[in-house]
């Protein structure tokens, strides 16, 4: 009951959004029901006076639903080509997380801009946006301007990379019959898992693929999100011995606090399905469950949109903008070489 009387209004405003959201996709394919809540959601925020009894149930939707979306994107994916599609990527995956990083040390240093925000917009560009900014934030200590700061920097590329990436795809010459070039583009030069979900789900419905690349690109993009753990701990570990040097005493970070367990849900869902298409189970079991997942992301999306403070972003200063532009760049560039370079593209 109390969960309910916390979440409520947050989650029927999200749905108010998502529905009609979710029939203009199916009339437009091209712009997908994803960025069109997003989209929505960004201006319905702006006429929003108090959101404080919205909030709890906007964050829940942003963050829970867009988990039991990926979990339930398990169910009709065969684990063989899951394991062959991260295997595949892992190479990209590194090199984009590497410039990433590489990208923001060099402005921190050279623009001034504070270490924390640096960090923040540099992890959450290069693995996971704002799940890599929540779970960084502590470790560093980052105060909580400095963490909607970062999150408002990523999102603003989010949506960009949801809105521009399809049309970009086509224009430099991704393969139209098959989702795999352009999922492993959106799995690794998208921030956050929203706008990968955003992106992969309107090139499915540019060209109907189903979900072909939106299974790659979720596949991708968890893959990438591992990466939370060991640069969550180097820089715990980073930031113990600054403390230790400094005469302060360093914090234990608690691995269940940083680990994406819904990776180990989604996971499981592609052992059952793989488990059943071998004992001869149509795939077209799985779609009614993968159609509901459909729908669970165009939800987030619009909790996500609510979440997006375009006056706020604006006034908060040109350089971390420019850091996340720069970050956003370079990640989109390795991929795309990388890719090359593989025979993929």
């Amino acid at each position: 009951m109390d969960f309910i009387t916390k979440n409520a209004k947050g989650l029927l405003l999200c749905l108010i959004i998502a529905v009609p959201s979710w029939f203009l996709g199916k009339q437009f394919p091209i712009i997908g029901g994803a960025v069109i809540a997003i989209i929505a959601g960004m201006i319905v925020t702006l006429f929003l006076k108090d959101k404080s009894t919205l909030e709890s149930g906007i964050k829940f939707t942003s963050k829970k639903v867009l988990q039991w979306a990926v979990v339930l994107l398990g169910f009709g994916m065969n684990l063989t080509v899951i394991l062959e599609t991260g295997k595949q990527s892992l190479p990209i995956i590194v090199s984009t997380i590497a410039t990433s990083l590489i990208i923001a040390y060099v402005l921190h240093k050279a623009l001034h801009i504070p270490g924390r925000i640096s960090t923040l917009v540099g992890v959450g560009s290069s693995i996971c946006g704002g799940s890599a900014i929540a779970a960084t934030a502590p470790v560093i200590d980052a105060d909580d301007e400095e963490v909607a700061q970062a999150i408002s920097v990523i999102f603003f590329f989010n949506v960009l990379a949801a809105l521009l990436f399809p049309t970009f795809g086509k224009f430099i010459g991704f393969a139209t019959n098959t989702g795999e070039a352009f999922g492993i583009f959106a799995g690794t030069a998208v921030n956050d898992t929203s706008s990968v979900t955003a992106a992969a789900s309107t090139w499915d419905s540019m060209w109907g693929l189903g979900s072909a690349t939106l299974d790659t690109a979720v596949t991708v993009k968890l893959t990438r999100t591992l990466a939370i753990i060991p640069i969550t701990l180097v820089l715990a570990f980073l930031r113990t011995q600054k403390e230790k040097k400094s005469g302060e005493a360093g914090k234990k970070v608690s691995l269940k606090q940083i680990f994406p367990f819904f990776i180990l849900y989604f996971v499981a869902a592609s052992i059952i399905t793989t488990i059943a298409l071998s004992l001869g189970v149509s795939a077209g079991v799985f779609s009614p469950i993968k159609e509901l997942s459909k729908f669970f992301i165009v939800l987030a999306m619009a909790a996500i949109g609510l979440n997006t403070d375009i006056v706020k972003l604006i006034k908060t200063g040109g350089k971390p903008i420019i850091m996340g532009f720069c970050c956003w760049m370079g990640i989109t560039g390795v991929s795309l070489l990388m890719q090359h370079l593989l025979g993929i593209w």
